[in-house]
């Protein structure tokens, strides 16, 4: 399997790939995880700490399929009450976890999740060999 990850000429950059090529291998994808512990309760008051709960549930559902977060291609995060702190906060917390691997994302703004008291939601695919 191979995996390319692209920024083509004539957009702007960011934390993250404008395109993501799989060839070969097998897709593996994750529903959107939230800061829920496994008895289902919220983790975390803040987005950090959320943010946390939110990538350790998906190392452990991406494990599940012999994948880890160096396999994501794509990612789609719902922040609830998008402020430029709370993005700020994410996105340490999300270059915690990936480093320098930066798939094809999507980030939108949404005013409710499942839980009123939940500030994100990811969901992924990953591809793996």
């Amino acid at each position: 399997m191979a995996t390319q990850f692209t920024n083509p000429a004539g957009l702007s950059r960011g934390n993250y790939s404008h395109v993501a090529t799989v060839t070969g291998g097998r897709l593996v994808f994750v529903s959107g995880q939230v800061a829920f512990d496994e008895q289902g309760h919220v983790v975390g008051q803040t987005m950090t700490e959320q943010a946390e709960q939110v990538f350790h549930n998906l190392k452990v559902a991406l494990a599940a399929s012999g994948a880890t977060l160096e396999h994501v291609v794509k990612m789609n995060i719902y922040m609830r009450d998008l402020t430029a702190s709370r993005l700020q906060a994410f996105r340490a917390v999300r270059a915690r976890h990936l480093g320098q691997h930066l798939p094809a994302s999507t980030l939108v703004a949404t005013p409710a999740l499942v839980h009123e008291d939940l500030m994100l939601e990811v969901e992924v695919v990953a591809a793996v060999d």
